[in-house]
């Protein structure tokens, strides 16, 4: 895979109140491209410690699948066309959450 290209594979698993995950057809599962990298990201989120483990891995997935949406809606006809400018508000804040300082 090129240094510009990532993949990912994302799996929602929902976990039941004993701690067990579901049992049946209860995952999610997709795969994301994207120019955005996510370990990288993590990994220098993590050396900034400034949020617990949990949520700087929320926020690099987040932000990573934010900027494939909005990728996404720039391409003509999107049905995410109306929301780009909000996206793009979005995206600028939270990259400068994770960026050093």
């Amino acid at each position: 895979m090129s240094s510009n290209a990532h993949r990912y594979r994302i799996t929602v698993t929902p976990i039941e109140t004993d701690g067990q995950q579901c049992t049946g057809r209860c995952t999610l599962e997709f795969d994301q491209r994207t120019t955005y990298s996510w370990m990288k990201q993590f990994e220098q989120a993590q050396r900034q410690r400034r949020l617990p483990s949990n949520d700087d891995a929320s926020l690099v997935v987040a932000t990573g699948l934010l900027h494939s949406l909005s990728t996404a809606s720039g391409r003509h006809g999107n049905a995410l066309d109306s929301l780009q400018p909000e996206l793009d508000q979005l995206l600028l804040k939270l990259e400068k959450l994770q960026q050093p300082g």
